[in-house]
């Protein structure tokens, strides 16, 4: 039996959950310093004089890693073909140096393509929790899916 998933193992409900990932500071600062240079990201002095009082990850690091738990838990990898966008994207908190974050996925709409039949379109809600529960993040997406290649008679 196959462990590939595609567009038709996507029923709405259906729950996906990932394993955690620690941001170090050392992870922190090195995103900052690549792809989000401000000071409360990358310098720890700067920060504690910013609204957060201590260093913080870049939001679009915690959103890389969430993308990241998502494809190593395989959620739709196999299948996957793309994604034509998000929406709702919102950081409900920081996350801190030595946070752990892990990632549900709950698939709420899903439909076959009307014009290309290999494929099916679903949406899907990303939530993001820290250690102690908490939602630091989330964002709807939609995922194109590949449809289960039909099996001979």
């Amino acid at each position: 039996m196959s462990n590939l998933r595609y567009f038709e193992d996507f029923e709405i409900g259906r729950r996906f959950t990932t394993r955690g990932m620690t941001l170090t500071e050392t992870d922190i600062v090195q995103f900052a310093q690549l792809y989000d240079p401000q000071p409360f990201h990358m310098d720890k002095t700067a920060a504690e004089s910013s609204a957060f009082g201590t260093l913080i990850a870049s939001g679009l690091q915690t959103l890389c890693v969430t993308i990241r738990l998502v494809v190593q838990e395989n959620v739709f990898t196999d299948a996957s073909m793309g994604s034509p966008g998000m929406d709702q994207v919102r950081w409900h908190k920081p996350v801190y140096p030595d946070d752990t974050i892990s990632v549900e996925v709950e698939v709420l709409d899903a439909a076959p393509s009307t014009s290309k039949p290999d494929r099916g379109h679903a949406r899907m809600a990303y939530t993001v929790r820290n250690q102690h529960g908490d939602t630091v993040m989330s964002f709807t997406a939609w995922q194109i899916l590949r449809r289960r290649p039909e099996t001979g008679a």
